[in-house]
Order: C-alpha cells, then sequence, then structure tokens
C-alpha cells in the first residue's frame, strides 16, 4: 500500500467515524407529575436507543416550579434518569422560557412583558369609576371590502367552500396607547383545510395575534379578542380565511369598542397610575382601594391568559360622582392559542430564572441543558424595560449572557444550547416589525457565548446563510429537523449542510409527539452521514 493510499484511507476511516459519532437527539415532552408518563417516556427512550439516538431533549411545564411539585414528582423523575442510564442515553432538561414564559409565569402571571395604556378616561359614579370610550369608535355599516367569496346579509358573513380569500375589512380610527375590544360571533359547517382569523393592521404592521379557534362543526359561538392601538391612529380590521377553506363558515354581528382595565399587570416595572383630570395624582389604598384584576393570568389556572374577559372595577369613595379619572396601565397579549412573553428587565422575573437554573441542575445533574429563548414576541414596551435604555437586541444579548452566567455557576462542566431564531438575523432576529417588539433585535447574538452550541432550526429560503452565520461566529450547531413534516424535508437541508465546519448532530425534532417516524428518521440520518 503506498503511503498516499494510506493516508487516503486513514482519511476516510476519520470521516467514517465521524459520521458514526454524530450526536443524534430526539424530543420529548412529558408530564412527569403521571406515572403512566414514566412508562411512554423510558419505552421512547429505548426506542431512540435501539435506533441510534444518543441524547433525549427533555421539556416539561413543571420545570419552572420544581419546589411546589409532590414527591411522586421526583420518584418519577428518578426512573426515567435511571433508563437513560442503562440505555446510555443523555438527557437534556430544558429552561429559561423566555419566549413561551407561560410555565414561569404560572409562578407570578404579573411579571408578563406589557403593551402601554395612557390616560384612559374613567368617570366616577357611585364610588366607581367607569371606563368611557375616549373617543367612542364602533365599526360601521359600510365595510370597506368584501371578497367575492362573502355574501353579505346585512351583519353576517357567509363563506362556503373556495380555494381563494374569504375576507371583509373596515379601515378604523383608533386612539394611540389604547385597549380595545372586538366581538363576533362565529358558526361553522364542515369546515376545515382554512383558519379562521382577525387581524387589525396599522401602517404596515399587525397589532392582533391571538388566535381564532373554531370546530368543523359547531353553532353559534362568541369570540372576544383585544388589541393595543400603540402608537397608531388608523388601522384596518380584518375578518376572514386566507388562501381558501372547505366547508361553511359565519361571522355574525362583528364589534369593535375600546375597552379597560382587561388584564392589567402589577409589578414595580408596569405602574398603574391614576389621575384626576386636572393633573392630581390619586394614592392607591387611600384615594382608591387597592386594585387588581383577579383574571389576570389566571383562567382557567396561573400562567394562563384569556385574550379578554369582562374589565376590572376600581372603586374610589376619595372624589365625587361626575369626577373624571385618566388612568395609565399595562397588559399583556396572547399571541396565538396562548403564548404569553415574560419581562425579563423585571428583577422578580430574573429571580425565577436564577431559581430555576439551580432547581432543575438538581433535579437532574445533567452534562448537557437547552435555553429555550425561543420565538420571542413581545419585548420593550413596559417602564422595565424603557427604564434601561436598551435595544431589544440588547434586552435580548445581556439576558441570553445572564442564563448562561446562571447555568456556570449551577452546573459549571455542562454543554450549553439555545434555539438559533432569536439570534439568527437571516431569522427572527430582526431590525424592526418582528411581531410586538418595540424596536430592532440585531445584535441579539452579541450575548451568546462561543461555546453555546446553537440548536439551528432554520430551514426555510435563508438556511445556508443561517448556518455561514454561526459558523462565521465560532459556534458549533445541532440542527432541528423532521418538525412532523415529511423527512425529504431535512434530507436537503442536512446535505446542503455538510459543507459547513461544526455541526455535531441532528435532532427528531416533533411538537405534535408524533414518533412515527423515529426509526425511519434515524436511517435517513445513516443514509445521509450524519
Amino acid at each position: 500500500m503506498s503511503r498516499h493510499t494510506a493516508v487516503t484511507c486513514a482519511f476516510c476511516l476519520v470521516a467514517a467515524l465521524s459520521a458514526i459519532a454524530g450526536e443524534r437527539w430526539v424530543y420529548i415532552n412529558a408530564n412527569y407529575l403521571l406515572v403512566e408518563q414514566v412508562a411512554r417516556v423510558t419505552g421512547l427512550i429505548d426506542r431512540a436507543k435501539k435506533a441510534g439516538y444518543t441524547h433525549a431533549l427533555l421539556t416539561d411545564s413543571k420545570f419552572a416550579r420544581i419546589p411546589t411539585l409532590p414527591q411522586r414528582y421526583f420518584d418519577n423523575v428518578r426512573a426515567v434518569k435511571q433508563a437513560a442510564a442503562d440505555a446510555g442515553i443523555k438527557v437534556v432538561p430544558a429552561l429559561f422560557g423566555v419566549g413561551y414564559s407561560n410555565d414561569l409565569l404560572s409562578n407570578d402571571p404579573n411579571l408578563a412583558e406589557g403593551l402601554p395604556v395612557k390616560e384612559a378616561l374613567f368617570i366616577v359614579k357611585d364610588d366607581i369609576a367607569a371606563h368611557v370610550p375616549d373617543p367612542d369608535v364602533n365599526l360601521k355599516p359600510r365595510w370597506s371590502f368584501v371578497d367575492q367569496t362573502i355574501v353579505q346579509r346585512g351583519n353576517e358573513f357567509t363563506s362556503t367552500p373556495c380555494k381563494a380569500n374569504a375576507r371583509f375589512s373596515q379601515a378604523i380610527q383608533i386612539k394611540p396607547w389604547r385597549q380595545y375590544h372586538i366581538s363576533v360571533r362565529v358558526k361553522t359547517e364542515r369546515f376545515r383545510s382554512g383558519k379562521p382569523e382577525i387581524k387589525v393592521i396599522a401602517d404596515g404592521r399587525q397589532l392582533q395575534f391571538t388566535d381564532v379557534t373554531v370546530k368543523t362543526d359547531q353553532n353559534w359561538r362568541d369570540v372576544h379578542l383585544s388589541f393595543n392601538s400603540l402608537h397608531h391612529s388608523k388601522a384596518t380590521i380584518y375578518f376572514g380565511v386566507w388562501g381558501g377553506h372547505e366547508g361553511t363558515l359565519i361571522w355574525d354581528s362583528p364589534r369593535l369598542e375600546e375597552t379597560g382595565l382587561v388584564n392589567v399587570l402589577r409589578r414595580p416595572g408596569a405602574p398603574f397610575v391614576v389621575r384626576t383630570e386636572d393633573g392630581k395624582t390619586m394614592v392607591e389604598g387611600t384615594d382608591f382601594q387597592p386594585f387588581s384584576d383577579p383574571m389576570m393570568g389566571s383562567v382557567p389556572y396561573k400562567g394562563e391568559y384569556d385574550a379578554w374577559h369582562e374589565p376590572a372595577t376600581l372603586h374610589t369613595k376619595a372624589v365625587p360622582d361626575g369626577t373624571r379619572l385618566r388612568i395609565s396601565y399595562f397588559h399583556p397579549h396572547v399571541i396565538y392559542e396562548g403564548q404569553v412573553c415574560a419581562c425579563v428587565s423585571e428583577p422578580g422575573f430574573q429571580l425565577l430564572l436564577k431559581r430555576q437554573a439551580s432547581d432543575v441542575s438538581t433535579l437532574w445533574g445533567a452534562e448537557n441543558y437547552m435555553m429555550q429563548h425561543d420565538e420571542w414576541r413581545v419585548m420593550n414596551y413596559c417602564q422595565a424595560c424603557k427604564d434601561t435604555k436598551r435595544t431589544p437586541g440588547r434586552i435580548a444579548a445581556d439576558n441570553v449572557a445572564f442564563c448562561q452566567r446562571l447555568l456556570k455557576e449551577s452546573s459549571p462542566e455542562a454543554r450549553v444550547f439555545v434555539w438559533s431564531d432569536m439570534f439568527d438575523p437571516h431569522h427572527n432576529a430582526l431590525p424592526d416589525n418582528y411581531y410586538l417588539v418595540d424596536g430592532s433585535l440585531l445584535g441579539s447574538w452579541e450575548g451568546l457565548s462561543e461555546k453555546t452550541v446553537v440548536v439551528n432550526w432554520n430551514q426555510g429560503s435563508k438556511a445556508k446563510e443561517s448556518l455561514q452565520f454561526f459558523e462565521s461566529r465560532g459556534h458549533r450547531q445541532l440542527i432541528a429537523g423532521y418538525y412532523d413534516q415529511p423527512i425529504a424535508h431535512t434530507r436537503q437541508w442536512l446535505k446542503m449542510a455538510k459543507s459547513h465546519q461544526g455541526i455535531i448532530g441532528v435532532m427528531y425534532t416533533t411538537w405534535t409527539s408524533n414518533y412515527e417516524n423515529l426509526e425511519a428518521f434515524a436511517k435517513m440520518l445513516s443514509e445521509e452521514g450524519y
């Protein structure tokens, strides 16, 4: 054998060993309070081991409130840890939900990020400060636009099966920095393959992101949503389905009104201020009764927020009937099915992060931890954020650096991972208009330690740029694939990723707990050399 041949063979052997040694992860969400979940998770771990997986990313909402859990929780966790150790699977606990923050917010719903309402009008009557629209806002009988796929009969709008948009809209006048309530009745019949939406768009920016949830067949049901006007005085409100649908969807009696004192946050960085219209600041506990919204972040349980409910009542005996008050406050916005983001600038939330780092580290004693900074859609509106005078990008950078330090203190030798999107200028780290983030997210990546491994899920049109960006910054990357899509989608991504350095492995990522393709996905990884 010539020297050249020997070197070539040695290189091939190293490459082959490198491919064999690549990490293969599986994403597993579970509720470890339930003993039946132990059997489910250990069964998945056994399957994963047989298929060649090496790591299990474990999530559970209760990682956010470990001190409150009964002994059986810790017994169940111990059983899963033992099963993983027996199988040689390394567990990777997930923590630090700063984008999807509901789990941590179950400890204190007031720590949500808030949008400001400024100087809303209330008039005192019978010792109650009643909200008064200022000015009155409502929807007019005449609509600005109705798609041809919609049949309008008075105040009822019906769309039957179609392959096109089925929408109706109206331009509206709104007051800046106010909270608005949208209501409409909805009925469906064999409705599927479409998603009903209510959008409020001002100057090209969407202000309302809460889902309209319907069943395939349902009788009339009231839908209630809310939004904050931010700095806008004009907007367009849309009801409808984009891109076609099957079955029938009927909207009836859509309404719009200014509302007050719904989901009011009470924390230092979200001040609640009551003034008389002539400028006198009223003192809580003296001029008006201590105020809170008992339904805020507590429906149906703590950490879950409804988009709208009947406003809370403010009682005062300090001023006569007819006194005009101006009230300023902050409220969260519910994204899609229920996501609420925390305020990372609030010291109380930072204490929760610190506690969670210690709790999760003590519980699992793992070699790897996953930071859940992901799709962080509301940021930099409350007073706690504004007082720092930082951009959203700087807020995100400082927070991820803070979380890395917490893990370094609690688990000095552990590897740290993070989702890619909020630190990727080719994904969600955008210069403007990312959901309800006030300002630029550019520079968020500056808070990442070079040792932090980026779990890259940017599989779209900017996938190559994304991989190159993190590679150029010296980060190793783990590719989060599958996403309940055909395996071929990930195969194409992996082929392209081969030209990049520092790819340490691939994860089978499922949000629907669909593990049907776990073995087939592993087979594909072997075929592609991962």
